[in-house]
């Protein structure tokens, strides 16, 4: 157990998912330097799906990677400034420019079992003078002993630290436990947690994630963020102060930047909620940035997203399948006109 956790404010980037990516380079300029004067440790900041995520298959964002760090990085003084790259969506490019900006972490993300794609990406990473974090994200899709052997894969590459990431909302407090705990165990380097709340359980897995020894976690601003959104940072400061941890961000700070700040930014349809169709991410395991995209396949093809979700949990669908999700609807729409004609 950590006494001094490390928070990594995600609003800027996993936010993006709850905005469609629309963020201007001025709004994410005004949150980052709200978080700043809140000293938050490390403020992310990308499309929702890392840096080049902007596309018709991903969403395309208001602006690109480029007018984002530029309108962040003069922000940020004491606060650590993180990007997101997934490999096969971020190039070097990418990863030549966050470096030039000023970025001091890069977190490289992949799939649960496919550590072995970011090889090299860790290389460069390090190579660039950048701290390299690996995320393993769909961490409920593997048993604990498969997530430590990819997360040795990371620490092999020149990771510095690994996130057991909870990309679907899907993990119990003990499932959190039975994977953080083996890695800090066995691992010579940090472990960090990544919650995402659709089943209402983000603060509660990330203290026990803390708990078992993780030394980094992650929050957004009023939760804000794909599916249910994440761990709701100005809670998670509240709650950890509460236990006795010596956080960094001041608490009073955090809840003026979401509620001064970030709110007047956002309407209803972008709010974050723990409603029916969030919940079957969690129950389905699903990924949660698929929730906006299912409900529009849903309303297009006349389907219960409900239905979607639950199919592509059985699919073990992943992130970078989102082409599928109109498939399964396409698919679920002519099934049900085939069985209401009989």
């Amino acid at each position: 157990m950590t006494d001094s956790p490390r928070l990594v404010d995600m609003t800027l980037r996993d936010g993006m998912h709850a905005v469609d990516h629309q963020f201007t380079p001025d709004q994410m300029a005004d949150v980052a330097s709200a978080l700043d004067a809140a000293d938050m440790d490390v403020v992310e900041v990308s499309h929702g799906d890392g840096m080049g995520g902007s596309s018709i298959n991903y969403g395309v964002s208001a602006a690109d990677t480029e007018a984002y760090l530029d309108a962040v990085a003069p922000e940020l003084t004491d606060t650590e400034l993180s990007v997101l790259l997934l490999p096969g969506i971020g190039t070097v490019e990418h990863l030549d420019l966050a470096a030039d900006h000023g970025a001091d972490v890069c977190r490289i993300a992949t799939h649960v079992t496919e550590a072995d794609i970011s090889e090299e990406h860790f290389q460069y990473v390090t190579e660039r003078g950048l701290e390299a974090n690996g995320l393993l994200m769909l961490s409920h899709m593997a048993p604990p002993e498969t997530v430590l052997e990819q997360a040795r894969l990371m620490e092999e590459y020149g990771a510095e630290a690994v996130y057991v990431m909870d990309s679907a909302g899907a993990l119990l407090p003990q499932d959190v436990r039975d994977r953080v705990g083996l890695l800090t165990d066995e691992l010579s380097i940090d472990v960090g947690f990544h919650a995402h709340n659709n089943l209402g359980l983000a603060i509660g897995n990330t203290l026990a994630a803390l708990d078992e020894g993780a030394v980094t976690v992650d929050g957004c601003l009023r939760g804000l963020g794909a599916g249910s959104g994440n761990a709701q940072m100005e809670v998670l400061v509240g709650a950890l102060d509460r236990a006795g941890y010596d956080v960094g961000p001041d608490l009073y700070g955090v809840m003026d930047a979401a509620e001064d700040v970030l709110l007047p930014m956002l309407d209803d349809d972008t709010m974050p909620e723990l409603d029916n169709d969030s919940l079957v991410l969690g129950y389905a395991g699903v990924y949660s940035s698929f929730l906006r995209h299912a409900r529009r396949a849903g309303e297009q093809y006349g389907v219960d997203p409900r239905d979607i979700l639950v199919e592509l949990g059985e699919m073990e669908v992943v992130g970078g399948q989102e082409d599928l999700i109109t498939d399964v609807a396409d698919r679920l729409a002519r099934e049900g006109a085939a069985e209401a004609d009989d």
